[in-house]
């Protein structure tokens, strides 16, 4: 099992959740997050004045997966959150030793 994190602009969160709900994932957990990369923050225009914010909002998308779906659900992820510009996000993929269902008991791959 592999867990992979998805760091997404907010707009693209139910984009990327259908595209996901095509490759039959039927659980992830999604949580609104502020961060920056090398965009470094962005500058905004209020009432003539310059402001810097240096953490831009963006939304985290955590889901385990099967190891042989890795491939497929990271380029449904990067084909939903495209734009092209910086900022679009990344995904990171990590190995999931093991899993609990805490109301059946359950363990390992019969969790997903």
């Amino acid at each position: 099992m592999k867990l992979i994190t998805c760091i997404i602009r907010p707009d693209k969160l139910d984009t990327v959740a259908d595209a996901l709900d095509k490759q039959h994932i039927v659980g992830m957990t999604v949580a609104d997050v502020r961060g920056f990369g090398r965009q470094k923050g962005q500058v905004e225009h209020y009432r003539g004045g310059e402001y810097t914010i240096r953490f831009i909002p963006k939304v985290r998308i955590d889901l385990v997966v099967p190891a042989e779906a890795v491939g497929e659900v990271m380029a449904a992820v990067q084909r939903a959150a495209h734009t092209g510009q910086v900022g679009d996000g990344k995904l990171f993929v990590m190995e999931v030793r093991q899993a609990l269902r805490i109301r059946t008991g359950e363990r390992g791959a019969e969790v997903l």
